[in-house]
Formats: structure tokens, sequence, C-alpha cells
């Protein structure tokens, strides 16, 4: 009588020396990069929450969002005197 076949995956291969130390790679860069995404989420929710509250204290107080008026473009004293 002959054994019932054994079903997939039951017994999985030894990975080589090679293979591990491919692995250990792999997941050492997953994790820099999963924790690199991370810190760069956080940073842009803290911006825009920052960002927000400004809009918001900008529209609130309508006299700091005036613009500034700038002032004309004027020649210097030597050269105004060169020209005629």
């Amino acid at each position: 009588m002959r054994n019932p076949p054994l079903p997939e995956g039951v017994f999985k291969p030894k990975p080589t020396s090679i293979e591990s130390r491919h692995d250990a790679t792999t997941k050492a860069a997953r994790a820099i990069i999963d924790s690199e995404a991370m810190e760069r989420e956080t940073k842009t929710e803290r911006l825009r929450a920052a960002r927000l509250a400004l809009e918001v204290k900008r529209a609130a107080s309508p006299e700091a969002s005036k613009p500034v008026a700038r002032r004309g473009r004027t020649r210097s004293p030597a050269k105004a005197a060169k020209k005629p």
C-alpha cells in the first residue's frame, strides 16, 4: 500500500546561506524604508496642520492679510546726477 501524497508546503526547503543573507538584507532595507516613510508622513501631517492653523489665523485677522504697499524703484543719487 502506498502512502498518500503530502500537501504542498509541509516540508519547506532550507534556504542556502546566500538566500539567507539576501533575506536579511531585504528585511533590513524594508525596515529602513518603512521607518523613513512613516517619518515623512508624520512630518507632512505636522506641516499641514501648521499651515491650516496659519491660514485660519490669517483669515480671522483681515488687517494682517492686507498686502504691503511696495515702494517704487528709485535711482541712486549718483546715477540721477549723471543723467540730464
